[in-house]
């Protein structure tokens, strides 16, 4: 009986079965659909609805004074507005995926509500043009919209989101023709180029157009019968098209009356003769099976058959497609015309013996004790899993909670038959009742979401709480969340937000304690992000309160920041001991204060200060350089321009003669001031006047010689250099100026002369006076220079035996080296001696002899 029952509400179009439920009587009161326009939203959406002031009204039936009222499916009014935006007539509105409400008035401005009914800001325009011809028709789809103007240009939004307008191609050039008979969008996941494109019904044929170019369509019969070429089909004016949900198939009403059903790549699939030839005033897929047209009194659908289905309606419509179906709102009720899934069809269908209708009339026949519920399992036993699946599938495709519960229980009875291994089966069910729950929940008509599972999977749960959030419904929101095991966070942050927005009256200390209650059931909650909102709606001291509670610094201190408590995020930042957060804070400060604030600001946080030294000095070194002068540290301003003269002095162009030499000695100078200032620091100030003397000289003489050999050498350097080149008067100067010492002078000296083998000069110094190193250095100048005869003239004049006998060994002249070792009476250097003539035998016994008379003689 309940299959006859739940059956005779089926209607069979072909092979198959559609059922229209009335989901909602609907609330709302005095709305006739035919004096307004109305923009429904899909999955369930709200229902936007303004007087059309097209249409003649009696004033005294209702006020004058227009209103943008949003419904929720159930007809429970949402939110209401007065329609106060200039610009001509309201052309069309439509509603977004995130469900904004678009609409387009005359002039092509773009207002934008949410489902408050609050006008967001800032509106946007459709162009000049189309300003200046009017928009006289819009066609939407998703997420954008395509305008056509008096003039027949078009234009297009492709995303609200980030509405830029652009021109589409002119179908109308050259063509002597009034505007199309009628307009579809194939959106851009439905088309090879991945832009938007239009289908016109213009002329006799229909058009595709889209940025670049306008094709005319050809549509070809398609070929049955193998080897047979497609033939062009004629269709004729085409008065009304529509595009199936999944964009594969179009629908095109003809002048005739005739309903032409094309694939995508426009090939003829089916025909129907409708009786009448007036354009139906709206046409929608059902599904992926059927298509709806609807008359003033009549809603036909036409299957993939010769045969229809016909509704008979005395009052107006609307239709709203679905992914399964088609939801129709009419003024007093909202219904869901869908084809019946093939789970019920098997279960409910008259005369099915299938295992799914037996299991459920085997629950049936348990509940009235009777012996046949035992016979009916015994013969779907080995079917039992396929019987459950179909009727857990049915029950979640079913609006009504009773139908549900009684296929639920079918399912788990069958499942009670299964042997060991079925926990599969066993989750599937408990997750289909975790879907109904929530479904039947949203299904409230004070809710209002009329989802039907599919609807649901498509949407996904996280979108469903994100809209009933929007729509201020955070409790079940909140439990649904919980209920799934989803993340809480988003929700009660939202609700915090409108808490916030809605309670301008209550003081700072009662919102917040109101706040946290709620706040700290979700561990992971962004206090940082709710006392943003907080500051943005004006309430400051709110957000440094809920900002206090905020465990994470990083969230914390930028927000701190934001309502202006530098110095509290300062603190927070260094307690934390992240330096990342602790540079940001003083970046932000630097900006906004004055230099003598800010230094104040961070000389008493040594953490902070010395970050800002460390940074400064790589980057900042004028800026440093005021820091240090405003707290007294005159020494470290010396040490940064003596750093800085050196980095001058890294310069390729600090050379022959640069003028950079100028400010370099200038940058010294200026540090041998401010050492000169504090009595600890007497080295520095000494040597960075030496420095800036040297660098003074080494530049006159670079300039002078035209040669850059001279810059950042040293003194002995610089003194050798200049004797090299000949220029001993410039070497005294620099002798005299730094009071070289008289041993320094002499050993620089001779081995310059080496160095450019002036040996005359050489033993002319030699003969000044008596060297105060002595003639060794002499010696070695010229053993080094490989010049054994000028040796000979200075060795000669060594006081020490031992020098002049090692002097000689080094020349090779191997008897005056033991001549002169013999008078050192030296055993251990004639033993050095003797190795260094290994070579030379005659040369070795002479030292061996002489050594062997040091033995005689008793000494070592």
């Amino acid at each position: 009986m309940a299959n006859v029952s739940v059956a005779a509400e089926w209607q069979l179009l072909a092979d198959r079965f559609y059922r229209k439920l009335e989901i909602y009587q609907l609330r709302w009161k005095h709305i006739d659909l035919s004096r307004y326009k109305v923009a429904c939203a899909p999955f369930g959406g709200p229902i936007a609805v303004i007087r059309d002031d097209s249409k003649i009204v009696q004033l005294y039936a209702e006020s004058a004074l227009r209103k943008l009222r949003i419904f929720n499916s159930a007809g429970v009014l949402i939110s209401e507005t007065v329609w106060k935006h200039p610009g001509g007539r309201l052309i069309g509105m439509s509603w977004t995926e995130d469900q904004t409400l678009i609409c387009i008035v005359q002039d092509g401005t773009i207002y934008r509500y949410n489902t408050d009914s609050e006008c967001l800001e800032p509106n946007f325009s459709m162009g000049k043009e189309c300003f200046e011809q009017n928009v006289v028709e819009c066609v939407f789809w998703g997420n954008g919209v395509v305008c056509l103007t008096e003039a027949g240009k078009f234009f297009c939004v492709a995303d609200f989101k980030d509405i830029k307008p652009y021109k589409l191609a002119d179908p109308l050039i050259g063509i002597e023709e009034e505007l199309p008979h009628c307009i579809a969008v194939i959106e851009p996941q439905y088309t090879l180029s991945g832009n938007v494109e239009v289908l016109l019904g213009l002329g006799d044929g229909i058009v595709i157009i889209d940025e670049d170019e306008v094709r005319q369509v050809e549509v070809k019969t398609k070929a049955f019968i193998r080897g047979e070429p497609d033939q062009l089909l004629y269709l004729g004016p085409v008065q009304k098209i529509v595009l199936s949900y999944d964009g594969q198939y179009f629908a095109c009403f003809t002048h005739d009356g005739t309903l032409f059903l094309l694939n995508s790549r426009f090939e003829y699939v089916h025909k129907y003769q409708c009786e009448s030839a007036l354009p139906p005033q709206q046409m929608a897929w059902c599904g992926l099976d059927s298509v709806l047209l609807y008359w003033d009194d009549m809603l036909l659908m036409v299957g993939p058959s010769e045969e229809c289905l016909s509704y008979i309606y005395d009052e107006p419509l609307i239709l709203i497609p679905e992914s399964d179906g088609v939801r129709i709102l009419t003024n007093t009720t909202m219904e869901f015309l869908q084809r019946v899934p093939d789970s019920t069809v098997t279960i409910f269908k008259i005369g099915s013996t299938s295992p799914a209708s037996l299991l459920f009339d085997a629950l049936d026949h348990f509940d009235r004790r009777s012996a046949k519920a035992d016979e009916n399992l015994r013969l779907i036993r080995t079917s039992l899993p396929e019987a459950v699946e179909a009727c857990v599938d049915a029950a979640g495709h079913e609006f009504d909670v009773s139908r549900q519960r009684a296929l639920l229980r079918a399912a788990s009875y069958g499942q009670a038959f299964f042997g060991f291994g079925s926990n599969f089966q066993r989750d599937r069910i408990q997750e289909m009742c975790r879907t109904l729950r929530v479904l039947n929940a949203v299904h409230d008509p004070q809710i209002g979401v009329p989802l039907s599972i599919r609807q649901y999977k498509s949407l996904t749960a996280p979108v469903l709480i994100g809209r009933l959030i929007n729509a201020h419904l955070h409790l079940l929101a909140l439990r649904i969340s919980e209920y799934l095991g989803m993340n809480q966070e988003v929700v009660i942050m939202h609700w915090a937000c409108s808490k916030i927005t809605a309670s301008l009256s209550i003081p700072d200390a009662t919102l917040l304690d109101i706040l946290l209650d709620k706040l700290k059931l979700s561990k992971g909650i962004s206090y940082a992000a709710v006392a943003a909102h907080a500051d943005k709606s004006g309430r400051r001291k709110l957000a440094a309160m809920l900002v206090e509670n905020e465990p994470r610094s990083s969230k914390q201190v930028p927000l701190l920041l934001s309502i202006g408590e530098e110095d509290t995020a300062l603190t927070k930042a260094i307690d934390s001991g992240d330096t990342d957060l602790v540079y940001l804070v003083l970046f932000h400060i630097w900006l906004k204060r004055p230099a003598l604030e800010f230094f104040g600001t961070i000389q008493a946080r040594l953490v902070a200060r010395d970050l800002f030294i460390a940074y400064s000095r790589c980057y900042k070194h004028e800026f440093l350089k005021d820091f240090f002068l405003s707290t007294g540290q005159l020494q470290d301003v010396a040490f940064l321009l003596w750093k800085e003269s050196w980095e001058l002095g890294k310069n390729p162009m600090a050379s022959k003669g640069s003028p950079l030499h100028g400010p370099r000695i200038k940058l010294i100078e200026k540090a041998q001031s401010l050492f000169s200032e504090t009595k600890e620091h007497t080295f520095e100030s000494k040597a960075a006047e030496e420095h800036a003397k040297l660098l003074r000289i080494q530049h006159e003489l670079e300039v002078s010689t035209k040669q850059a050999i001279f810059i950042d050498s040293s003194i002995s350097d610089t003194i050798r250099t200049c004797i090299v080149l000949g220029n001993h008067r410039a070497a005294m100067k620099v002798k005299t100026e730094f009071k070289v010492s008289e041993k320094r002078w002499y050993w620089l000296k001779v081995f310059a002369l080496a160095t450019i083998r002036d040996w005359d000069a050489l033993e002319k110094f030699s003969k000044e006076k008596r060297p105060p190193i002595g003639f060794r250095p002499f010696v070695e100048a010229c053993v080094d220079a490989d010049e054994k005869g000028e040796a000979l003239k200075y060795i000669p004049k060594l006081a020490d035996p031992r020098e002049k006998a090692e002097a000689y060994a080094r020349i090779g002249m191997a008897k005056e080296a033991a001549d002169a070792a013999s008078q050192a009476k030296d055993g251990e250097l004639l033993g050095r001696l003797k190795l260094s003539f290994a070579q030379n035998t005659a040369a070795s016994s002479i030292f061996d002899t002489l050594r062997d008379r040091l033995s005689f003689q008793g000494v070592s």
